[in-house]
């Protein structure tokens, strides 16, 4: 019995460690299969939310794979030379929170902004050339030298609200570009503290110890200063043979004809002799620029497509200083990430006693369901019957002053489902009621809420409203632009669509230039037309079709 059960215990050794090395090779399988399965699943994971088409919008904002490029610099329209933490927008937004921008930068204007910085670079504040162009500056005799040096300035001095701002800066840095000037901006202001520096290595802010900064405080620049250019051409005390070392250009809504023929080849060819510029704007003036016929040539290689102007400068120009950005990321991921669709509402009231009104709030529902971009009331007997299938969801961004609007919304889609099964969540970032410029945390906010709009996939704004006008051009979105109510009444139709994502130029020159003169400005060109919210008077660039 001993040997027997000794014999049996070898073989069962010998078995032993047969099943050993068997579920060893086994395990071994099992792993490989269910790494291979977790990384087909990992892969199938990422690649919904790069290209969610289930949903009908792409989520590459929430994950992005290792192995997609991601085209941080916007297609070379941003330099890589910026630490990536001090200006996180500036990186950031043009693939976690933006879709691919259809519209290209054109390699001129590519190479154009790089030898652009390289020259502020060169010319900008605490430089040897700034040091020496400043110099002479207070002087009040005539500039004598036939030549003005490499470095030649145009100071942009704030004014007025932050969409007016925005616009008149990207408006001036075109001019900068087209004439090859350093532009400066006021440093008085809050710029610092809602926009991140452009340019690497050097800056944009005007010194403080700026010469003339006594008649900047408090917009002392008017039509009566000596040096304005318009009253300079209007009493006959400028020619080529008298060149003042600065010039001041008054382009504001009441400005004269006299200043805007600082537009014309003629005069260009004296403004281009004086070393500095002091620019005071509240207008989108770049469609202007396209009727001088020295600028025109350049500006067709710099925006083969011609509505793409403020699109690209923007981009290139305005990145939201962290704090800005923080508002932004923390109410997008809130509200607006996990949406199916998005929808923004810009809401400007342009009346003295401005605030909710009945009729307004009429406009804005008919125009969103008009145009199909929200859906109407379910009657009572369909509740039910949309129910019964998971619902899309669809975010409604609201900017707006007073909160009524968003409010008076968001308890109409509450209370009563809609017709489509949509479910439709509304939110509103801020509501201040009355605005507060200059103020630091209202123009942040301001600025928040302008990005937020660019983000959404279609847009609504208020006629006329600067604040709308850069929000839709940021994001590349051509809006429904809601008519002016007259009186107390609704407008039928309440809105339009535009065909072009440029801002409006709300007063334009209405004359030409030497031959033009006396001609409709918005018949001279096919690609500058009348804008769709401001028929009567404002220009706006349209790309050729």
């Amino acid at each position: 019995m001993y040997h027997k059960f000794q014999i049996s215990g070898k073989v069962f050794m010998a078995l032993g460690l047969k099943m050993k090395i068997l579920i060893t090779v086994l395990f071994s399988c099992v792993l490989i299969w269910s790494t291979m399965l977790l990384s087909s699943s990992n892969n199938n994971f990422k690649n919904h939310f790069l290209d969610d088409t289930t949903s009908g919008k792409n989520n590459s904002y929430i994950f992005y794979s290792k192995e997609t490029p991601r085209d941080t610099l916007l297609g070379g329209l941003l330099t890589a030379d910026f630490d990536e933490g001090s200006c996180l927008s500036r990186y950031h937004k043009s693939f976690l929170y933006r879709q691919p921008s259809p519209y290209k930068a054109s390699e001129y204007l590519v190479s154009k902004l790089r030898s652009y910085e390289r020259l502020h670079k060169r010319c900008g504040p605490d430089t040897n050339a700034y040091k020496k162009a400043t110099k002479n500056l207070v002087r009040d005799e005539n500039y004598a030298s036939k030549s003005v040096g490499e470095c030649r300035y145009i100071v942009w001095v704030a004014g007025y609200g932050l969409g007016n701002r925005m616009l008149t800066l990207a408006s001036v840095f075109l001019y900068a570009l087209l004439t090859e000037r350093i532009i400066l901006v006021d440093n008085r202001k809050d710029v610092n503290d809602i926009l991140c520096e452009p340019f690497p290595g050097t800056s944009w802010l005007l010194p403080l110890d700026f010469p003339l900064m006594n008649y900047t405080y408090a917009y002392s620049y008017n039509k009566e200063y000596p040096r304005c250019y318009g009253t300079m051409v209007k009493n006959h005390t400028i020619n080529s043979t008298s060149i003042p070392h600065h010039l001041y250009l008054h382009n504001l809504h009441d400005s004269r004809d006299e200043d805007k023929m600082f537009f014309c080849e003629k005069d260009q060819s004296l403004i281009n002799k004086v070393p500095w510029l002091i620019i005071q704007a509240n207008v989108y003036f770049v469609p202007s620029l396209w009727f001088n016929p020295t600028f025109q040539p350049e500006l067709m290689k710099l925006f083969p497509q011609k509505d793409t102007v403020f699109h690209h400068l923007a981009r290139y120009l305005f990145h939201p200083t962290n704090q800005v950005w923080g508002m932004i990321t923390r109410h997008y991921h809130a509200h607006l990430a996990r949406a199916d669709e998005t929808l923004g509402i810009q809401i400007r009231v342009f009346r003295k006693d401005a605030g909710y009104f009945q009729h307004v709030m009429d406009q804005i529902v008919s125009c969103t369901q008009r145009a199909k971009l929200l859906p109407e009331l379910a009657a009572q007997e369909e509740t039910q019957a949309n129910m019964t299938y998971t619902p899309k969801v669809k975010a409604v961004l609201v900017t707006s002053l007073y909160p009524e609007y968003s409010d008076n919304l968001k308890n109409m889609f509450w209370e009563r489902p809609s017709s489509t099964g949509e479910i439709i969540e509304v939110s509103q970032p801020s509501g201040e009621r009355v605005q507060q410029t200059d103020k630091k945390l209202h123009d942040q906010k301001a600025l928040a809420e302008m990005y937020l709009l660019s983000l959404t996939d279609n847009i609504v704004t208020s006629a006329w409203s600067t604040f709308g006008y850069v929000s839709y051009s940021i994001g590349g979105l051509k809006p429904w632009l809601l008519h002016t109510p007259r009186g107390n009444k609704t407008p039928d139709p309440p809105c339009v669509r535009s065909t072009s994502m440029e801002p409006c130029y709300l007063t334009p020159p209405s004359h030409g230039c030497d031959a033009d003169w006396g001609k409709n400005s918005g018949k001279i060109f096919p690609f500058v037309k009348s804008c769709e919210d401001v028929v009567y008077s404002g220009l706006k660039l349209h790309d050729e079709l």
